[in-house]
């Protein structure tokens, strides 16, 4: 049986002292409200892997660039029990597999691919379209273990929809780390700017994505683009989001004000605070991205900005025109 870990084991990037890392400055400026905080309903992917939508329940203009965001896990696998997902394509976005715990192997019909584990990131830039598929190595099948990790889709405006595919392997050792102003949240930066440090992942679309772990009692307040929505998902632990202090806690996502539905939006909230529990460390994804402002056709592996295009992406599909399943794979 598949059990569902209560306690989280301390992500695998992390470091013993963060006060010796890079500080993010406390920001000026006025600070971004609460519009909402949604609980993230629960499903089964691929081949029957537990996830939360963390996106879900959220309205589409709060979202824009990001089509969905699973959180995969966390779970403790019996033997035989890891599951991934078989081959299937995609076209019209990219996809981002983080992995805090456990291993996953990739493999593109682009050529891309690898193993990613216990804190390493796979971009991929399905463009044109591609076929790929995502599944535990054949040893942790065999053994059982632990695997914890989220999968985002990142729409790409519509003169980049067929882009070349691409692949950029982020190991956990490019992430960039950063400590809040006293030390009490550790912050790993895998995509966009903080307080001047850029993260490793190249966006075709603008966008941050990091992974944050709040100390029991500890805030967390990060300077924010004004024209890019923010978004703050609870992996883990309880706490609350904004000034304001709205309670979240473990599969919620808040929603900051200033979410610009359309480009060149901007507000005047500069900076997002989050806040842990006097008790309980506070795990959060926290996300955010200059929205694109174009219609969305998203159907299954397809996102793409009209009907006519999901039809022809499928007819591609089935004619073999987004690649074929390599003659040696997982």
């Amino acid at each position: 049986m598949v059990s569902v870990r209560k306690e989280p084991d301390m992500p695998a990037v992390t470091v013993e002292n963060p006060l010796t890392l890079p500080r993010i400055p406390v920001p000026g400026g006025p600070q971004r409200k609460v519009l909402a905080v949604e609980t993230a309903p629960s499903g089964f992917e691929g081949e029957g892997f537990p996830v939360r939508k963390a996106l879900a329940a959220i309205k589409p203009e709060y979202l824009d660039p990001f089509i969905m965001m699973d959180q995969m896990g966390e779970v403790d696998y019996a033997p035989g029990e890891p599951k991934g997902t078989p081959w299937h394509p995609h076209r019209g976005f990219e996809t981002v597999t983080y992995i805090i715990d456990g291993t996953f192997v990739h493999q593109d019909s682009h050529g891309g691919g690898g193993v990613i584990a216990d804190g390493d990131t796979q971009w991929m830039t399905a463009g044109s379209g591609l076929l790929h598929i995502e599944a535990p190595p054949e040893w942790l099948v065999q053994k059982g273990g632990l695997f914890h990790g989220i999968q985002l889709w990142v729409n790409l405006p519509s003169r980049d929809k067929m882009l070349a595919p691409k692949y950029q392997d982020i190991g956990r050792s490019n992430v960039v780390l950063l400590s809040s102003h006293d030390g009490g949240a550790l912050v790993r930066l895998i995509a966009g700017d903080v307080a001047g440090h850029a993260g490793p992942g190249a966006t075709h679309t603008p966008i941050t994505l990091l992974h944050a772990t709040i100390s029991p009692g500890a805030q967390l307040t990060l300077p924010w683009r004004t024209d890019f929505n923010a978004l703050a998902y609870a992996l883990s632990g309880k706490g609350t989001a904004g000034v304001e202090k709205r309670p979240i806690e473990s599969g919620q996502l808040a929603v900051f004000d200033g979410f610009g539905n359309r480009p060149g939006h901007t507000t005047d909230g500069q900076s997002i605070t989050i806040t842990a529990a006097p008790k309980t460390t506070l795990e959060m994804i926290v996300l955010g991205g200059e929205p694109i402002g174009e219609p969305v056709a998203h159907y299954g592996p397809f996102v793409m900005n009209t009907r006519a295009e999901l039809l022809q992406a499928f007819e591609d599909y089935q004619a073999g025109r987004l690649g074929t399943i390599p003659a040696e794979h997982p």
